[in-house]
């Protein structure tokens, strides 16, 4: 997922936040005590198809260690995206492209190995699956067989349908991923809508149908008219997930450090913040050191 975007917008944070629980993940069955509730069921593609026919909206989010991907399996989430975006919320980087597939396994096995119930989708960094189909599909392997991610995200529409195509034969699930790519912003220059003029949108519409042809699972619609969105969403048998593509898609992505206020540089036109975490840590970290300062910490209560 992109980082792009102006300043900080102003946006309330909620009071109290809802814990969004889809009925679809927390089956609440009674058995024969009333006081029983049958744990969350693994999401599966199969279900998040089920989601799709019955319109239920479907939830996904880009994290990228263990103990948030607890709190988001907990809130409900079905896709945990580990996005090649951990390069510019987690490494330090300018943009995605410097992430390494090693990076991005260590972070995807993180993630898996705190998760429960969401699928765990790993995000196949630049240059690792449209070299060389033979690569790409080691490479999708790895995401399966070391880091415990149940599918695999790739960038690119009609130009990669056969390597996808090639994957899913293999048995790796495959998520599409048309619009804004963020892995080609060197060539365009920039982040920008796409699909606004007609001769592209149409492109688009074609690169979705060849995904679906190629045995993609779900396709992601990143930084593209709502309208087209929703073009695109009626026209194949898949989900769609969006981010910045408006509220018709199937679903919504979104990366987890733009909800909880982790990042205070910028925040995205398609971001919304949750919470205010990064003036909590700044304030906590700065109460920790005073106490040191002045000895407080430890006291008799954390001493042997």
């Amino acid at each position: 997922m992109p980082r792009s975007g102006g300043p900080a917008r102003s946006i309330p944070v909620p009071k109290t936040a809802t814990t969004c629980r889809s009925t679809s993940v927390y089956d609440v069955s009674r058995t024969q005590s009333e006081d029983t509730i049958v744990a969350p069921r693994k999401i599966t593609i199969a279900e998040l198809h089920r989601l799709h026919r019955e319109a239920q909206p479907i939830v996904a989010l880009s994290l990228y260690d263990a103990v948030t991907a607890g709190f988001a399996d907990d809130a409900g989430t079905h896709i945990i995206l580990i996005g090649d975006s951990v390069g510019m919320t987690m490494l330090g980087y300018a943009d995605t492209i410097r992430v390494t597939l090693e990076q991005s396994l260590h972070h995807t096995a993180a993630v898996a190995r705190g998760t429960k119930h969401a699928m765990v989708v790993g995000d196949m960094p630049f240059l690792t699956y449209n070299v060389d189909v033979a690569e790409a599909m080691h490479n999708a392997g790895r995401y399966m067989q070391e880091a415990g991610a149940e599918a695999v995200k790739v960038e690119g529409g009609r130009n990669i349908a056969p390597t996808v195509a090639r994957m899913v034969e293999a048995g790796v699930p495959v998520m599409g991923h048309i619009g804004l790519l963020p892995q080609r912003v060197k060539v365009q220059g920039r982040y920008r809508v796409h699909g606004r003029q007609a001769e592209e949108a149409q492109s688009l519409m074609a690169d979705a149908t060849a995904l679906v042809e190629a045995g993609a699972f779900s396709i992601v619609l990143e930084g593209m008219p709502a309208e087209l969105a929703k073009q695109i969403t009626e026209s194949v048998p898949v989900p769609t997930i969006g981010i910045g593509a408006g509220v018709h898609c199937s679903g919504q992505i979104q990366v987890s450090h733009d909800l909880l206020g982790l990042l205070e540089a910028y925040l995205p036109k398609h971001a919304r913040r949750y919470a205010e975490l990064a003036s909590e840590i700044r304030d906590a970290f700065a109460a920790y050191a005073k106490d040191v300062a002045n000895h407080d910490f430890p006291g008799s209560d954390e001493s042997t």
